[in-house]
């Protein structure tokens, strides 16, 4: 039956940056199909909170681990713990990322130009949202290499594919020089973990690891109402997605339903990459 092809019963999901706003909607995904959500996050109050929420919701186990993905010696710790617990790790979902929000920009002003953008951040940034990437895939990918199975999906972005339209972050009550951008290491991030996905693909395939990438739109979050005219007016569809209309296309990813998915990047934009 296909229907079982999206059965997650027992399987072991890690999702890094899984206390924030996407990362729990991934963890409801794996919940809705009987998975097991295992939360990495560096915020240990947000962990608590995702996870007690999940679980009196769903009445589900779900576990959370505080962790600096940064760091591969923590990752190696929560990795001998997961191992502990559950003896197997079948999915890792690469989710982790720094994202300046649009409603911050008040504080952000002209670092966030490119010409003027400071190598902290940018080491920040790619820290988190690649070398962390990085790290989770080698330390939870070689167990999965070692039992010859498992599944890799990488959260990229519809930014991954194009470039931000900085018009739509304008501000007419702010100078030039006063603006907010999209951060360059946004894009730079979303783009190399499409790389890495397609590497990590062929690197595994004797090992039977799938491994894809995700990219989706932006989510309507209760953001600035001229933002959101501003980005919908270039997406066909005329809207935001909806908090939970990916949670569909992750557990397709990670489940047995896209069994011949390899190396693939899924967008799901509304049509915004079209144009």
């Amino acid at each position: 039956m296909v229907l079982e092809k999206f059965n997650l019963t027992g399987k072991v999901c890690i999702i890094t940056g899984g206390a924030g706003f996407l990362g729990k909607k991934h963890a409801e995904a794996i919940l809705e199909s009987d998975g097991i959500p295992v939360i990495l996050d560096i915020n240990e109050n947000k962990i608590n909170e995702a996870v007690d929420s999940l679980k009196k919701q769903y009445k589900k186990e779900v576990v959370g681990y505080n962790v600096d993905i940064t760091k591969k010696s923590e990752i190696l710790k929560v990795k001998n713990r997961i191992l502990e617990n559950f003896s197997r790790i079948d999915v890792l979902i690469n989710n982790a990322a720094n994202n300046p929000k649009i409603e911050e920009k008040e504080n952000l002003k002209n670092w966030t130009h490119f010409e003027n953008f400071p190598e902290s951040i940018w080491n920040q940034d790619l820290n988190v949202g690649l070398k962390g990437a990085f790290f989770c895939s080698q330390v939870f990918g070689k167990v999965m290499a070692e039992n010859k199975k498992g599944v890799i999906l990488n959260i990229s972005s519809d930014l991954g594919i194009i470039a931000p339209d900085q018009r739509i972050y304008l501000k007419n009550s702010l100078k030039d020089e006063e603006q907010f951008k999209k951060p360059v290491t946004y894009s730079v991030v979303k783009y190399a973990l499409i790389g890495l996905t397609k590497y990590l693909a062929t690197y595994w395939a004797d090992k039977s690891i799938r491994v894809n990438a995700i990219c989706p739109g932006g989510v309507f979050n209760n953001q600035d109402k001229d933002f959101v005219a501003k980005l919908t007016n270039l997406i066909p569809m005329g809207r935001m997605a909806d908090p939970d209309e990916y949670k569909a296309a992750i557990l397709f990813l990670v489940s047995d339903a896209s069994s011949y998915m390899t190396g693939s990047t899924i967008i799901i934009d509304g049509g915004r990459t079209c144009w």
